[in-house]
């Protein structure tokens, strides 16, 4: 077995350097191909992690979209428990006349006409 590998280098016999260099063709051929099914393993991960970052990154957007409209509604809020205060005044002193008024509601009604 020695001697057809050192025949094949040292040009003695041209069959075992053909043999040699198929065989060392094979080898190299199959590491290749066993890095490059590695590379796209790799990259078939890769691409279905970005995949989900890209979900649920439109997730997000989706989800921001729509803080301009909290703030408006925040405001709108505001002002509605700002105008119910103030009601809830003027209510509160309506029924405060109303029980020291002996008059009412006829009173009231005089002031409207």
């Amino acid at each position: 077995m020695f001697a057809f590998v050192r025949s094949a280098f040292d040009g003695s016999e041209p069959f075992a350097g053909w043999v040699a260099a198929i065989v060392l063709l094979l080898v190299v051929t199959l590491v290749a191909w066993e890095l490059l099914r590695l590379i796209i393993g790799a990259a078939s991960a890769i691409k279905t992690e970005v995949a989900q970052v890209w979900a649920n990154g439109q997730r997000v957007a989706n989800n921001t979209i729509h803080i301009a409209s909290l703030y408006q509604t925040r405001d709108t809020v505001g002002a509605i428990i700002e105008r119910a205060g103030n009601i809830a005044g003027h209510a509160k002193a309506i029924e405060a006349h109303a029980k020291a008024c002996p008059g009412c509601p006829d009173c009231f009604l005089r002031k409207q006409g």
